[in-house]
């Protein structure tokens, strides 16, 4: 049974699976489409759209319509109501799932059950267990979640030589931005450093059309009342996108705009258009500096290959920019769909793992019961078992102590991280010691949180709590006694943290892999899933 890679991106999604010849294919849709939009329509009670026709469903129905739900992953604030039941972000995002995989049983026959879902390297521990719980509401068995880059750079390093490189993975994708770079040896894939922006994509490029569209025709036609109406806004936010697509190819593209009887014929250049989106594009160049900073203080030293990602990245100007100012040739290899064939593979990596239960030699009974199991030839089997991939964490982790030259009575707090961005997966357990603030406590709260800005600051409005834990039922403490806290992380992403209160032996462990729904929430969510045709 094939274990399924899907691309959950934020305005287009595909499924890929591996078949038997050992390459990655992509499962078109109900349209015969590789990409489906990421859009959803709650068109009733009982019905709900994915895909094409969600999108158009935005031009008469906009407020039945959820986009861009991949910014809103792991938000516990974000919720949608409609027909009196209520969507977060991971149900929403269920459906689209759920197509996904219902397309791969139409098309193979082949019921999608177990599946690796694709995170951007940014995400954190929020954002990645709200995907899985994505994948699980829509009724699959999320076998893990990969980062893009990962699985772009495992897709690349398949088709290219096997000699040892160092790659920088520049992946712009609809909603999101990542900068990764990445070390390949004999297919082994490791992750060195990852930096990125989980609100800068392809989208943002959208919204300048549409607001440099909405000037010409508010200025040639001020009578019209079309800067007060959210409808005018909404329809041109569907010709954004394609209106981006034709500048990739055509140095000018004619749009034609009416509104209350208005018409207005509106030509934007690409060089109007790169004019009005340098200030994205610097945006991305300045995380990819940092990136490139962190790699080398790494001694990984500088790329020697340049990987474009994303669908964004067929922009003309990314490649001759980002190409002069790093002085590579870009590689600019199935942008729309490298990390959901890499997933595929890295799905297919998994399984095989799972079967062998890690066995670094199987002999050949092992590997033919499992091409069998999989569907795939033996040799691919022994290709993928050889491999490995390392991942890093994404941010720093820490806890919160009293912030320095401040007294525990002023309730100021810092982080103090433990887990530094970039450590390779699993991570090795560290162990700092902490002593209390006052006296006579008989409880000591543990607070976690995880790295909120671009870069690590122990100021706490930089950092976001994650989880807590309560040392409790302590006899009166003397100031200054001794905690030991430790801070470890799975591949999967699972925080583990253990605090030990010395004097006593008392201890607690935290494990953090928070995504906004308990169990129950999670039954629900699936049962609301499942109403839906």
């Amino acid at each position: 049974m094939a274990t399924f890679g899907i691309d959950l991106g934020t305005t287009y999604s595909c499924i890929s699976y591996v078949d038997d010849s050992g390459k990655p294919v992509i499962v078109p849709n109900a349209e015969g489409r590789e990409l489906t939009p990421s859009v959803v329509y709650f068109e009733s009670p009982h019905n709900v759209v994915v895909g094409e026709q969600a999108k158009d469903a935005a031009k008469s129905d906009a407020e039945r319509v959820v986009a861009l739900i991949k910014r809103q992953m792991g938000n516990r604030d974000t919720e949608f109501d409609f027909d009196g039941v209520s969507y977060t972000p991971e149900s929403v995002s269920a459906f689209i799932v759920r197509d996904l995989a219902r397309s791969a049983r139409r098309v193979i026959g082949t019921e999608a059950t177990d599946a690796v879902i694709t995170v951007p390297a940014y995400f954190g521990v929020s954002e990645r267990h709200a995907t899985r719980l994505a994948g699980e509401i829509a009724g699959l068995n999320v076998v893990s979640v990969v980062p893009e880059p990962v699985a772009a750079a495992l897709h690349y390093g398949a088709l290219s030589a096997s000699e040892a490189r160092t790659i920088l993975v520049y992946d712009l994708g609809g909603g999101t931005f990542d900068t990764t770079v990445i070390k390949l040896h004999g297919g082994d894939v490791t992750v060195v450093c990852t930096d990125g922006d989980h609100h800068l994509g392809g989208a943002d490029w959208d919204d300048r059309i549409v607001t440099y569209l909405a000037e010409c025709f508010v200025a040639a036609h001020p009578e019209a009342g079309a800067d007060e109406s959210e409808s005018f806004l909404q329809g041109l936010g569907l010709i954004a996108e394609e209106t981006k697509i034709a500048l990739s190819s055509r140095t000018t593209k004619r749009q034609l705009i009416q509104f209350g009887g208005a018409r207005l014929n509106v030509d934007l250049t690409r060089e109007t258009f790169e004019e009005i989106t340098a200030d994205l594009l610097n945006r991305t160049l300045e995380i990819t500096a940092r990136t490139l900073r962190v790699a080398e203080e790494l001694d990984a030293g500088r790329p020697d290959t340049l990987l474009l990602v994303g669908g964004s990245t067929i922009m003309p100007a990314v490649a001759r920019v980002l190409g002069g100012t790093l002085g590579l040739q870009p590689h600019l290899h199935d942008p729309h769909l490298a990390v959901a064939k890499g997933a595929a593979m890295f799905a297919l990596q998994e399984s095989i793992r799972v079967r062998l239960a890690g066995e670094k030699t199987p002999d050949s009974d092992d590997v033919k019961t499992t091409a069998e199991a999989l569907g795939v030839k033996a040799d691919t089997v022994r290709a993928l078992a050889a491999k490995k991939v390392t991942i890093v964490v994404p941010r720093a982790f820490g806890v919160g102590v009293v912030a320095r030259d401040t007294k525990p009575e002023d309730g100021k707090t810092e982080v103090r991280h433990l887990l530094e961005a970039n450590t390779p997966l699993p991570s090795p357990k560290i162990t700092e010691q902490f002593f209390t603030a006052v006296s006579d406590q008989t409880s000591i709260l543990i607070t976690i949180y995880e790295q909120a800005g671009a870069e690590v600051s122990h100021l706490v409005e930089f950092n976001n709590p994650i989880g807590e834990g309560v040392i409790s039922r302590l006899p009166l403490l003397p100031k200054g006694s001794p905690v030991d806290i430790t801070f470890s992380m799975n591949e999967t992403g699972l925080l583990t943290v253990d605090a030990s209160e010395l004097t006593t032996g008392q201890k607690i462990r935290i494990e953090v892999q928070i995504g906004g729904l308990d169990e129950k929430r999670v039954h629900q969510a699936r049962e609301a899933v499942a109403r839906l045709s």
